[in-house]
């Protein structure tokens, strides 16, 4: 019996049959590679009750404490039934991509049995039209509750439910779980009286950790390590109000390599790839905004997660994760600006978040009281405060690296994690998770279908954004190439332009293609005398003299 910590209940507090707080995957299968080119949905079954043990998440269910007094607990399921939480469903024909998008927003948008351990994994067959996949493929729609995992430990997760081989053998890891007495409401009452007596004294140590983060603040902002800048307030969008229980999914792959040659979009910098990444999808929602006319004046910004698990919590249930705000920069149409713009900002973020601490961030919402989180959550869902308060970012970007390597599940091999599923709130209607796996990376899209009915056309802006930047990429790649070719070309040429010249004197420069016709001066004087009869003054004649040798001077200096 384990109890949750504040930043796991708060998802648990959040749960509202429009709000579930799970996350997933749509996951997508080669069978080829499997015994016999085939995979059966009791070889599925089979291979994951063989690997039961390799998971905390699996068989846990939650216990919560009545009127929700106290955080809830984690406690071994006795009534464990594997196959509740594995399903098998097959899209209709012809099983195309926007059908496996319909068919996985609408698993996605049912919320989980809390009373069961909380997460399910549906079996979808009949993908034979999918673009850039194999006919006979299968996939994954998998639902785990946010209280559970977070993107580190989802990692953890699946590769419990993996192979590095397509034949490798059951683990040897003996199974030696048991599951325990579901606890009564007498006992959690109890439980919850102590700790309540306990928390004051949590709360005083957490508040002496959190006094180094202040002043290390304070100290940053003096010093100008860092700035505080309006970018960081979100403008109010389409997306933040309201959410209906209707979801849609959508996204794009992209080549990873290519992702990472975008950088050269900005070479003085060093630009990463999540910087690429917010910078892809702060241009995709330019586009869509403008088209429809909506398109705010200020950057809109983007709450990105930053985890802070230890080697030796890797296994852990639950959630170690800290937050920054990083503006998007949705307000710059050109590329190279953008992404100029965002690694800034994110620079920015990253060290007010090291100024104050990462993981005293973290430590400070374990000790927020549930009941607090509970009512706060019921009232902000009920009485729609999402429609007239200020949301304090627009979206929410999540970077989660995936394996780098091929992995199997049943023997199949996981030929793509397609997409990459988030919780929505009221408020927050629109997320995005950008993950890898080996050579690829994805950019998936969450939305409330009420908020976002064209996810089509946002995928195609997400796409439209990464070639845009691509070909801006490759274009100022290739072109200090013609640089050094030009300026020998002029070099060669005979031609006595000041351009080509360096002299010690800018009066001479301008008077060598002239004094080249004959060793007198005579043309010069010549070319004088003309000026004087078109002039009716000598003071006309020396103003024109001092204008040509002040061109000539600079023309000289800008040769050099």
């Amino acid at each position: 019996m384990q109890q949750l910590q504040g930043m796991d209940s708060s998802f648990v507090a959040l749960e509202s049959p429009n709000s579930p707080m799970h996350i997933g995957n749509l996951l997508i299968y080669n069978p080829a590679t499997a015994p016999g080119g085939f995979v059966r949905f009791k070889d599925i079954l089979d291979f994951f009750r063989s690997r039961l043990q390799l998971s905390k998440t699996m068989r846990q269910r939650l216990v919560r404490v009545p009127f929700d007094l106290d955080y809830p607990y984690w406690i071994e399921d006795p009534d464990f039934d594997l196959e509740y939480h594995l399903r098998h469903v097959a899209l209709p024909k012809p099983g195309d991509w926007r059908q496996l998008c319909i068919q996985t927003a609408r698993i996605h948008a049912r919320p989980l049995d809390l009373n069961r351990p909380p997460w399910e994994f549906t079996v979808v067959e009949g993908l034979d039209n999918v673009p850039g996949y194999p006919p006979g493929c299968f996939a994954f729609v998998t639902k785990v509750h946010h209280a559970a995992i977070d993107g580190m430990s989802g990692i953890d997760l699946m590769e419990a439910i993996h192979t590095l081989a397509p034949h490798a053998p059951p683990p040897n890891k003996p199974d030696e779980w048991k599951p325990e007495k579901v606890p009564g409401p007498v006992e959690l009452l109890g439980k919850s009286y102590l700790n309540a007596l306990i928390n004051p004294l949590k709360q005083a140590r957490v508040a002496a950790q959190t006094v180094p983060g202040v002043a290390n603040a304070i100290k940053g902002l003096i010093a100008r390590d860092f700035k505080l800048t309006s970018d960081y307030v979100p403008p109010r969008t389409r997306f933040n109000k309201s959410i209906s229980p209707h979801r849609v999914v959508e996204g794009q792959r992209f080549p990873l390599e290519d992702i990472k040659a975008i950088r050269a979009l900005t070479p003085d910098l060093k630009p990463k790839v999540n910087d690429v990444a917010l910078a892809i999808i702060g241009g995709a929602l330019h586009k869509y905004l403008s088209a429809k006319d909506d398109l705010p004046k200020a950057s809109m910004t983007a709450m990105a997660p930053i985890s802070v698990r230890s080697a030796d919590e890797k296994s852990d249930m639950g959630n170690q994760v800290a937050a920054m705000i990083a503006p998007l920069g949705t307000h710059i149409a050109d590329p190279a600006e953008r992404l100029k713009f965002v690694f800034g900002r994110t620079s920015n973020s990253k060290a007010m978040t090291n100024a104050i601490g990462a993981r005293t961030m973290t430590e400070v919402s374990k000790v927020n009281p549930l009941l607090y989180m509970a009512l706060g959550a019921q009232l902000f869902n009920r009485v729609s405060i999402a429609h007239s308060v200020a949301m304090p970012f627009n979206t929410v970007v999540t970077n989660v690296p995936g394996p780098p390597i091929p992995i199997y599940s049943a023997g199949a091999k996981l030929e793509s994690m397609a997409l990459s599923l988030i919780c929505l709130t009221d408020g927050l209607g629109l997320a995005h998770v950008v993950q890898s796996y080996c050579d690829e990376a994805y950019i998936s899209v969450t939305a409330c279908r009420d908020i976002m009915p064209d996810p089509e056309f946002y995928s195609q802006c997400l796409k439209d954004s990464f070639e845009e930047m691509l070909a801006a990429a490759k274009a100022l790649d290739t072109a200090p190439a013609k640089k050094p070719a030009t300026k020998p070309a002029a070099k060669k040429s005979g031609t006595a332009s000041p351009v080509t010249r360096k002299p010690t004197k800018a009066g001479q420069t301008a008077r060598k293609p002239a004094a080249s016709k004959a060793s007198t001066g005579k043309p010069a004087a010549k070319t004088t005398s003309t000026a004087a009869r078109k002039s009716s003054a000598n003071a006309k004649k020396t103003a024109k003299r001092k204008p040509a040798k002040a061109s000539a001077a600079r023309i000289a200096e800008e040769s050099k």
